[in-house]
């Protein structure tokens, strides 16, 4: 069988260990005009920066950010006219970093550039220093907004929003509560996990999907139980940044796709929406994925040669004990929403088509019937 042409985009530096922060401000020693995109908590860790030019700090990030704030960060950069950007977050505000530093002195809009391939250029540096083990934003060329009016997210992918610096420093990490911890932990596995089981895999790219669920089994309990551990902080950064190479030329698929309504309709993180559901998929396509299913589990932990019911049972059990509570309803779903959820998640094609199996909309309900 012939192997698929593939294109790998990663960012053009990366530096990966504890006070690895401070390597931006050395590296952007020339820029006169930096804008740093934050959230009111991350923003304390611009002074780690080491920054020796102007610093403007936009951090009115919410946990799923729409098109608003991406129009306000626009307006920030249209004010201060950055030599560099510097996302300093999750992944949501290295999403909005990306977008900002291709649209703000550019003639085109959000509209314009959503899907792929569709951004002109960049004029400005991006470096990306992440806080949290779970998207891999940093490594990637795709940015995720919320479109408040459709209830859905616009996607936007291009070479043109790789970061020309990545930071993974674990120092970060320390003051992410163990619940978030453990739901972005469960995020980054499931990119991996389902670049690894997709229509679309690629023998490069599931290696980087082995790297980074291996690393989940081998950290996740330790990050969550001791926030200070630093051998496994950095080793969860690691996971997530692998995760988010494998978004590019693969990418996820219908564990997100169902995912998607969670944070879109029910406000739930993204991390902890696709956690609750990693186990559902991971089960159902479990006839077609055997060996890397059984992979995935002996890397977690889970077992051996598990029937469907039992994998389903023991991934629940591996996210509960992380301190997950797995069931929608706990986290304030509503049963006569459950159809609205899976015919949006069934629309997804961009990710739903990436499954091994299709799966009808009847069978995405089922997904979220059982983790109701």
């Amino acid at each position: 069988m012939t192997i698929a042409p593939i294109t790998l985009h990663q960012p053009r530096r990366l530096a990966v260990g504890a006070g690895t922060i401070a390597d931006v401000g050395a590296w952007a020693a020339e820029a006169g005009s930096v804008l740093v995109i934050a959230t009111p908590i991350t923003a304390r860790f611009v002074d780690r920066l080491k920054l020796s030019g102007r610093a403007t700090v936009f951090d009115a990030i919410p946990g799923e950010p729409d098109v608003d704030t991406l129009n306000a960060a626009l307006d920030a950069a249209r004010r201060c006219k950055p030599d560099l950007i510097v996302g300093l977050g999750g992944g949501s505000v290295l999403d909005v970093a990306k977008l900002v530093a291709v649209l703000w002195d550019s003639e085109q809009t959000l509209a314009d550039v959503a899907g792929p391939n569709r951004v002109l250029g960049r004029n400005t540096r991006l470096a990306q220093v992440a806080t949290t083990a779970g998207t891999g934003s940093e490594a990637g060329i795709r940015s995720l907004i919320t479109d408040p009016v459709k209830g859905n997210k616009i996607a936007v992918e291009s070479p043109h929003m790789i970061a020309d610096f990545a930071v993974l420093d674990p120092e970060l990490t320390y003051s992410v509560p163990p619940a978030v911890t453990a739901a972005t932990g469960v995020d980054a596995m499931a990119h991996c996990v389902e670049a690894f089981t997709n229509r679309r895999a690629h023998p490069m790219i599931d290696d980087f999907a082995r790297m980074g669920f291996k690393l989940v089994g081998r950290y996740l309990a330790r990050a969550v139980k001791d926030g200070a551990d630093t051998e496994a902080r950095e080793g969860m950064m690691l996971a997530s940044y692998y995760g988010g190479i494998c978004l590019g030329p693969v990418n996820t698929a219908a564990g997100h796709a169902i995912a998607y309504p969670l944070g879109t309709r029910l406000r739930l993180p993204h991390g902890l929406a696709n956690a609750i559901i990693f186990p559902h998929v991971l089960a159902f396509n479990q006839p077609v994925a055997a060996n890397k299913t059984a992979e995935v589990a002996r890397a977690l932990g889970l077992g051996e040669n598990l029937p469907a019911s039992e994998l389903l049972d023991a991934a629940c059990g591996f996210c509960r004990q992380l301190g997950i509570e797995m069931s929608l309803a706990a986290h304030g779903a509503k049963a006569d929403d459950l159809p609205l959820y899976a015919s949006e998640a069934h629309a997804n094609r961009r990710l739903m088509d990436n499954n091994p199996i299709d799966m009808s909309v009847e069978d995405v309900l089922g997904v979220y019937r059982a983790a109701f």
